[in-house]
């Protein structure tokens, strides 16, 4: 799904006439969590797909924070995304115009929800959010779901301003940057994602644990989960509203049917084993959007 979004991300750099005409490029944008070269990889076959479907040239890009790909999709630059709930509500309140909601991820048993987890090193002694007071804990980035709104929203909810809390807060940069600055001790604890389901060892069925797993960068059997958020909505794969509709219906029904095309393909689109890719609309948004409002002060 986040493959998927990146895709619907790309922006196809049309002008009035073209837009008419038919497009001349779609770009594709991809969030930040792994590194650029791996997020090119995992998505270079969706890439050639969409373009072989379009027949016009098809670019990915790998903004180093989400807002890169947040800022592209509002510029027009961007075509189609994959995005978290929190940084679609951020769009969704700057232009309720700019992009659609069209796929999520389904897992594996089903449902289209996520979770924020809490981790640190096994050998750390701690097994608990009590066990990280005092200590450094690392959040992915502000625009990030899983990495900052919910957690810290719930973890301040319970134990109050988390600048008290914990010794200091940090911002890694990503999902991928604070499993491995954990890993290697450059925080004491720090949240990233995952569906929840399978083993623990592998990173569970899908998530960046998965991706980590999966390239090496971590064994996670030297890591613990220590707390796991409330269910969060699956983010949208969007693409640009003003995209023509022929070339919204390719890519959505390309998407849609990638778990039955390339089962290969589909797993590096959706960050690990996952079900399929199913239709979604705005109003399964409306609680983070209302909470990205919140936290904003709008």
């Amino acid at each position: 799904m986040k493959n998927l979004l990146l895709a619907l991300a790309a922006t196809t750099a049309l002008t009035g006439a073209a837009s008419a005409e038919g497009i001349t490029q779609f770009n594709v944008g991809i969030l930040g969590g792994e590194n650029a070269q791996d997020r090119m990889t995992s998505n270079e076959c969706y890439r050639a797909k969409i373009e072989e479907a379009l027949g016009v040239p098809v670019k990915v890009f790998t903004p180093a924070d989400y807002d890169g790909v947040i800022q592209g999709l509002l510029g027009g630059s961007l075509d189609l995304a994959w995005l978290g709930a929190s940084g679609y509500a951020k769009i969704y309140l700057t232009d309720p115009e700019a992009v659609e909601p069209v796929l999520t991820k389904q897992n594996m048993d089903g449902s289209t929800g996520y979770y924020s987890i809490g981790f640190a090193r096994k050998d750390s002694g701690i097994t608990s959010i009590e066990d990280a007071k005092g200590k450094v804990f690392a959040f992915g980035e502000p625009n990030s779901t899983s990495g900052y709104l919910v957690p810290g929203a719930e973890l301040q909810e319970k134990y109050g301003k988390l600048e008290d809390y914990f010794g200091e807060v940090k911002f890694s940069g990503g999902h991928e940057q604070t499993i491995v600055g954990v890993a290697k001790g450059d925080f004491a604890a720090g949240v990233s994602w995952a569906d929840g389901l399978g083993n623990w060892e592998d990173g569970y069925n899908s998530g960046a644990f998965r991706k980590a797993a999966d390239a090496g960068l971590v064994d996670m059997n030297d890591l613990v989960e220590i707390w796991k958020s409330k269910l969060i909505p699956e983010g949208p794969m969007v693409v640009r509203k003003a995209l023509p509709q022929d070339v919204k219906d390719k890519v959505i029904a390309l998407t849609a049917d990638l778990h039955e095309t390339d089962k290969d393909c589909a797993y590096g689109v959706a960050a690990g084993e996952a079900k399929d890719f199913v239709p979604v609309t705005h109003d399964e948004y409306l609680g983070i959007v209302a909470a990205r409002k919140l936290q904003e002060g709008m």
